[in-house]
């Protein structure tokens, strides 16, 4: 699961009895919870953990000709059903005017009415394009430009919602680096590489058609020029491996003070048009991209900035304007980038669409159906005893100096989770639905999302407030509320299932939870206290040794070949990589413990230790296109997910244990060569 890593959020701590499931109930259903049909015992454990349990599937699974990726616990199409049938019950039951059902029926069916899309034309974007084409001034680029927030992915992005690095109980809007139409900043400058150039090509077809639709002059012109604004927008981005740092991030600014440190660019007249209170500061987190976006401001003519703002909000709108945006908007982000073959039908991404736009209005519908109590305290649960675990582990660590460790196990005693979903849901009455407008529905709610979280810029943080969708199949920590968050989405089967026994449950889930838990250790997320607050409470000599291993874990991911002569990147992925071993780590202690010294039965011919790692391989199982691959590569902080369930598992002495690996199988680390970060 790919997790966001510094995000608001805060919550009640559970208090939940620290406890082990019965063992008597698991024997006597005799069910471990683990897909038996997907499982490939020509490949040896031993030798390749992650095709021993999922090679069947690996080899006879089909990837949609419309997905780029096919995930193996099909969770997130569970839930788009659960979705469906929520709003098609919706559909068949007369919805109050202006009630939330209303308009999320209205809002998926103007989606859906292709008929009225094409029948409009360009006359709903017109206004848009205009507004653009009279831009005359600097002042008038930057007003156009903090008006777009939330609506265009601008070369300063603002995202809102995020707590102050060193007061984290007070709401901050952080300004990004964005812009770009290609998925990172290597797709414009490794010039020498095939599969790069390809997409670069690829991409200046899809922007001279999108001239080309929208009537512009010269498309072919325009194309190249907002290519080339582009490429030297990405030689100013921070590359993604370098731009995780928070104390890096943290560059908290006026106005007045980005005038100073970043000319160029009116950022006064931004930061009016993006709704910022006056005064307000704004983290801006890559501050040497900042710096150098706001000097291409000052020095690329008018025009060029004219024409990349134009064909951005193109390709933001495409899929509500006429079909042919739609096809070359497929045949670009689709094709080219991930390899999807046929384009989704209407109406998954009308689905998709709806879901973004009223979230918590389906979410509050999708948990009182699928969501019982009982899931809430059994999860619970299992996170009281992984915590506990961690605790130990950190107790018992011998490298860790004493006011080191004290500080740790502070923070430990800290942490809190939020499951399932939030206790109060977001009020959707100031969103201004109609039917029929597909394009101006789109951008109402754009808007409407941006003004809550620009309102709530230099005020207290909610604590209440969830910043991920319960409906997101996905998990995270947040290093300044202390938390981890598991949503509803995410708690079902395979990952987490009431029926399953405890060794499966805890291999998926019970690792889920101890890789965010870890996230507060890790480089990042060892920078903050355990009150959220950014300060440096490790010895230097503990952060070196840490540090030091680190390395160790980094060279052994840097030799994973994910596609021909493309592996991975072990730095980029070190934060991740560290959460999953030492959340497996740390699950297996919790499991172990569940057991209270009782031996786990066999389950479907494996044991307890050997059906707890199984859980785990089966739990990274998806099936990806190439194009996808190296799409992630380079840009997602997590390894693919054979080597999330190997690299991660073969370090793990429990591992070996379990399945009785030796010198000659693949998957077999010598003692000195495992890493053991605690």
């Amino acid at each position: 699961m790919k997790r966001m890593s510094l995000i608001k959020l805060s919550c009640l701590v559970l208090v939940l009895p620290v406890c082990g499931f019965a063992q008597s109930t698991q024997a006597a259903q005799a069910r471990s919870g683990l897909d038996l049909p997907g499982f490939d015992k020509t490949v040896r454990a031993q030798d390749d953990l992650y095709r021993h349990s999922s090679g069947t599937w690996m080899r006879t699974a089909t990837i949609p000709a419309d997905r780029a990726e096919l995930l193996g616990t099909n969770m997130p199409a569970v839930v788009d059903q659960r979705i469906r049938a929520i709003v098609r019950d919706l559909a068949v039951k007369p919805q109050a005017s202006g009630s939330s059902g209303q308009k999320i029926g209205d809002y998926y069916a103007a989606y859906l009415d292709a008929v009225a899309i094409e029948k409009a034309g360009l006359a709903p974007i017109k206004p848009l394009l205009a507004d653009i084409a009279a831009i005359e001034t600097s002042q008038q680029l930057a007003t156009w430009v903090g008006g777009a927030q939330g609506q265009v992915e601008t070369p300063i992005w603002l995202w809102g919602g995020f707590a102050d690095f060193m007061d984290p109980g007070l709401n901050r809007v952080m300004a990004w680096q964005g812009g770009l139409g290609l998925p990172d900043r290597d797709y414009y400058l490794k010039l020498d590489d095939a599969q790069f150039g390809k997409a670069r090509a690829a991409y200046l077809t899809y922007l001279t058609r999108l001239a080309q639709l929208s009537g512009q002059a010269l498309p072919d012109e325009m194309a190249q020029r907002v290519l080339d604004l582009e490429t030297r927008l990405a030689q100013a981005h921070t590359p993604v491996s370098e731009a995780r740092d928070p104390a890096r991030m943290y560059n908290p600014l006026t106005a007045e003070e980005l005038m100073a440190k970043a000319p160029g660019f009116a950022w006064e007249a931004f930061l009016a048009a993006a709704k910022i209170s006056r005064g307000d500061k704004v983290t801006v987190t890559q501050l040497n991209t900042a710096i150098a976006t706001a000097k291409l401001f000052a020095d690329l003519p008018l025009s060029d900035w004219k024409a990349y703002f134009t064909l951005r909000s193109l390709d933001a709108a495409a899929q509500v304007l006429p079909a042919e945006f739609r096809a070359a908007h497929f045949e670009f982000h689709g094709k080219a980038i991930t390899g999807a073959q046929v384009e989704a039908p209407r109406a998954e991404r009308a689905l998709e669409q709806v879901t973004w736009a009223l979230n918590e209005a389906l979410a509050q519908q999708y948990v009182a159906r699928h969501f019982p109590a009982a899931h809430k305290q059994k999860v619970g649960a299992i996170f009281n005893n992984v915590l506990a675990a961690y605790q130990q582990l950190m107790a018992d660590n011998s490298w860790m100096e004493a006011s080191t460790k004290a500080a740790a196990l502070d923070k430990l005693s800290k942490y809190k989770a939020k499951i399932g979903h939030p206790d109060s849901w977001r009020d959707y009455a100031a969103l201004d639905v109609r039917a029929g407008d597909a394009f101006g529905n789109q951008q109402r709610a754009k808007r409407f999302d941006w003004a809550i979280k620009a309102a709530a810029a230099g005020k207290p943080m909610d604590r209440k407030a969830w910043a991920m969708s319960p409906l997101e199949v996905n998990a995270f920590y947040d290093p300044m509320g202390n938390e981890i968050v598991l949503t509803a989405g995410i708690l079902q089967a395979p990952l987490f299932d009431m029926q399953a026994d405890d060794a499966v449950n805890y291999g998926a889930i019970g690792a889920t939870i101890g890789h965010e838990i870890s996230h507060g250790f890790d480089n990042m997320g060892s920078q903050f206290d355990g009150d959220g607050v950014m300060r440096q409470w490790w010895s230097e000599t503990d952060r070196q040794t840490f540090a030091a291993l680190g390395t160790k874990l980094a060279k052994q991911f840097n030799g994973f070949e994910a596609l021909p002569g493309k592996t991975v990147n072990g730095q980029l992925t070190l934060p991740e990589n560290m959460a999953d071993l030492v959340g497996l780590q740390i699950a297996f202690k919790a499991y172990q413990t569940s057991l209270h010294g009782k031996p786990a039965p066999v389950v479907d011919g494996y044991t307890g230790e050997q059906r707890f790692f199984l859980s785990f391989a089966q739990s990274w199982r998806v099936k990806r296109r190439d194009e996808r691959t190296l799409q992630l590569l380079v840009s997602d902080p997590h390894s693919p997910p054979e080597f999330r369930a190997n690299g991660a598992a073969q370090n793990i002495d429990g591992f070996h244990e379990a399945f009785g690996t030796h010198a000659g199988d693949t998957m077999f680390k010598p003692i000195v060569e495992r890493v053991r970060l605690w």
